[in-house]
């Protein structure tokens, strides 16, 4: 059973007002119990996350500062958005033919080099709450292809600008994880696309090469990292190769297998973390 985050007025790492503006498959708000007390000693350096996905981390543990990057270009853009204050008075309704009108022009703005900007951001974030459970995927033409999610009702928000004192001091890319420039007063935390079948999150996939092109890069750092990802045998046995320390989580969510149901396991990696 997951221990509550403690309600600590005083400690800017938690944030109770905001809330992940977007839907994400395999978000991590339930690890923030998990990981408050590790990154509290920490809360002076800067938190890079290199997969910042639906920002349920940054936004729990609310850093001063941060170095945010998604290879998702779409994601980023939205979130830059939200810096300047967005607030859009784009028609949202919980409406098939909508959802599909919206989704062909996000993919013509993506096509025509014209994905930055307010539009794309607007686009993006109805296709999100509005398409198949909270996934954010690609085919190879880099081309958004998520069907219409089956919600009886969507809350969706116009008004943005409760992000924009929150998100100043944070800093947004799309980019390879490779490229980020690490400081020395920095904290990693790491939560690439799972070890499973499908990891089409992006035009270009996230294979095993890459998984661990991700590690070995990973424990070449000079500052503390901390990872999570599937509790997969050959996952374990790479981080323990490059000296991770390596705690196993029951997930909230269950995998079927031959018609057997099982909780699914997780892992935490440390380096340089005592």
């Amino acid at each position: 059973m997951l221990t509550k985050i403690p309600n600590n007025k005083n400690n800017h790492f938690v944030n109770h007002d905001l809330k992940p503006p977007l839907k994400w498959a395999g978000g991590k708000r339930w690890l923030l119990p998990h990981l408050l007390p590790i990154l509290q000693k920490f809360e002076n350096k800067r938190l890079v996350e290199p997969f910042c996905g639906g920002l349920a981390v940054a936004l729990g543990l609310k850093p001063k500062q941060a170095l945010l990057n998604d290879i998702n270009a779409l994601v980023i853009n939205f979130y830059k958005c939200l810096q300047f204050g967005l607030q859009t008075n784009l028609l949202m309704a919980n409406n098939e033919t909508l959802y599909y009108q919206y989704r062909l022009r996000l993919n013509d703005l993506i096509a025509s080099g014209n994905s930055d900007g307010s539009e794309s951001a607007e686009l993006f974030y109805y296709l999100n709450r509005s398409g198949y459970n909270g996934l954010s995927r690609f085919n190879s033409k880099g081309q958004f292809n998520v069907p219409f999610g089956r919600y009886k009702t969507i809350n969706y928000l116009q008004d943005f600008s409760g992000y924009k004192e929150v998100f100043k001091n944070w800093q947004f890319l799309a980019c390879d994880f490779e490229q980020l420039i690490i400081r020395s007063d920095d904290i990693v935390y790491a939560d690439p696309p799972y070890d499973v079948q499908f990891t089409k999150y992006a035009k270009e996939d996230f294979t095993w090469h890459d998984q661990e092109r991700l590690a070995n890069w990973l424990g070449k750092l000079n500052v503390p990292v901390v990872v999570s990802n599937q509790a997969t045998s050959r996952i374990i046995k790479l981080y323990k190769k490059l000296g991770f320390r390596i705690n196993k989580l029951s997930a909230p969510r269950m995998i079927s297998c031959n018609g057997n149901r099982a909780e699914a396991m997780e892992i935490l990696a440390f380096k340089n973390i005592s």
